[in-house]
């Protein structure tokens, strides 16, 4: 049995309420721990504290010595990236071969990329002639933006609240994390590597907690915090930008997406199936960028279909630390409800089942876990539920079309615009049609494929904002202009 406590001013504390929740493991329901859950008082303290290490020893490092200690976090994140594994896959139950791949190396590398961004980071400088004839020379300059409340989703938990964390530090504001609720353990345990490697008491906090009169609301709302980011469902993010406008607070929201993959017959074949099962199977489906629409050229759609099918029927639920496991659990009870009611619905709504619909059928041991079938639909109309609402599962629905016009309008036919990827061997169409298609990111014959210094972000209600790289800086920093006349 483990307790998550908040971690503030580098220090562990409880709560003044003595509340706390259950923490279980996906897997097999059994309990893992207790989270002390952050109420006011403790949302309080916290945002003191990353105010008051503004002025402090953080504010007077230099660039250089910044970036040294931020180097220092990561190299510590990989010497313990047994402990942080652990801690991840018993928050989210996912494969160990896909979170020692992708979420404990990605979550370290995060903090070198931005160190490397913000030591090579330029501003403008212009010379000109003033009214009476003399010099005047105008620069740039960026500054911290002050204290930065980073609210984290469940499914990449270490990945991306490091990707907010990262350039956050880098450019020398001070943090206060709200992890999910149900995956409480790396946020926490960053707090030792901080201590470990000298970041100044206050510059790194955490506080565990809800949404709605708990941890998250108190930490939006807080008149001391001077920028909120955020990567969650787009409810959650609507209320934000209204706690935000409170005091003319900065957003960057990275929101929900109803993603599409299209697939030409002219396609790699083996290269798109293999892609797209990764793109709606990978980390049970839990994944923002993921799919949940195929629109597949027609001649080769039932090929595809049946294709499609062997993968998803490949796909063995398992323990995280057995070799042969491929796909894992839902995070939570709650979400295996949600996404279990969604796949009722396409049921219900007259969708041909072409794999899964329901729950496996597990060990006893694990019967009690959050699993749910990799599922795949056909023969919906576009207006069908499983078609329009994101589901967050290990699901999707394959729909033919004709035409590349056709294929645009599909694509486009949603609220959301973050992802889509194209699959075809013909450069000059795969071109127009990432122009086209309104997302803030587009793969050709790849997916999940990320150069952490190009933009990330969301179009439509996908999202506001761009991080990644010097984009980042825009969001972290407030730019000054300076005028020096000769």
């Amino acid at each position: 049995m483990k307790d998550f406590k908040n971690f503030i001013n580098g220090d562990y504390v409880t709560n003044v309420s003595g509340r706390t929740y259950e923490k279980r493991n996906p897997v097999d329901n059994t309990l893992i721990g207790h989270v002390f859950e952050a109420g006011k008082p403790e949302v309080d303290a916290a945002v003191a504290a990353a105010k008051a290490a503004l002025q402090g020893p953080w504010g007077q490092l230099s660039v250089v010595d910044r970036v040294a200690m931020l180097d220092a976090v990561a190299n510590e994140i990989n010497r313990r990236f047994d402990d942080f594994l652990q801690a991840e896959i018993a928050d989210t139950g996912k494969p160990r071969s896909l979170a020692s791949h992708i979420d404990i190396p990605r979550g370290a590398a995060n903090f070198k990329i931005f160190a490397d961004t913000i030591k090579n980071a330029s501003t403008e400088s212009f010379e000109m002639r003033t009214p009476d004839g003399k010099t005047a020379r105008s620069y740039g300059v960026r500054t911290p933006r002050g204290v930065i409340a980073v609210v984290c989703p469940w499914n990449l938990p270490l990945l991306l609240m490091t990707w907010k964390v990262g350039p956050a530090l880098a450019c020398g504001n001070t943090v206060v994390v709200k992890p999910s609720e149900v995956t409480p353990g790396t946020a926490t345990l960053l707090g030792e590597v901080m201590n470990k490697v000298g970041v100044p008491p206050g510059v790194y906090n955490v506080v565990n907690g809800f949404g709605m009169d708990s941890a998250g609301a108190f930490l939006t709302a807080h008149p001391e915090v001077n920028g909120i980011t955020f990567t969650g469902e787009t409810k959650t993010g609507t209320a934000i930008m209204k706690a935000a406008a409170d005091g003319i607070r900065p957003v960057s929201l990275e929101l929900g997406g109803k993603n599409a993959a299209v697939v030409f017959a002219d396609c790699d074949f083996e290269n798109a199936v293999n892609t797209v099962t990764r793109s709606v199977f990978e980390n049970a489906g839990q994944v923002c960028l993921g799919t949940e629409r195929v629109y597949v050229e027609r001649p080769i759609f039932d090929k595809f279909v049946a294709a499609l099918k062997v993968k998803a029927s490949e796909m063995k639920p398992g323990r995280p630390m057995d070799a042969d496991t491929k796909i894992g659990p839902l995070v939570s009870k709650i979400h295996q409800k949600k996404v279990l009611s969604y796949y009722a619905k396409a049921k219900e709504e007259g969708a041909t089942i072409v794999f899964g619909g329901g729950v496996p059928d597990m060990p006893d041991d694990l019967k009690d876990g959050c699993w749910v079938q990799p599922t795949i639909w056909t023969g919906l109309p576009e207006t069908a539920t499983v078609v329009r609402e994101e589901i967050f599962g290990p699901c999707c629905h394959i729909q033919p079309f004709d035409t590349e016009e056709e294929a645009v309008r599909l694509a486009n036919n949603t609220k959301y615009g973050l992802a889509t990827s194209i699959y075809t061997q013909d450069i000059s169409r795969a071109s127009r049609l990432a122009t086209q298609i309104e997302v803030g990111l587009c793969w050709i014959n790849s997916w999940f494929l990320r150069d952490l210094r190009t933009p990330f972000g969301g179009s439509k209600q996908s999202g506001i904002g761009r991080e990644g790289g010097v984009h980042s800086l825009e969001f972290y920093t407030e730019l000054r202009n300076v005028m020096i006349k000769y």
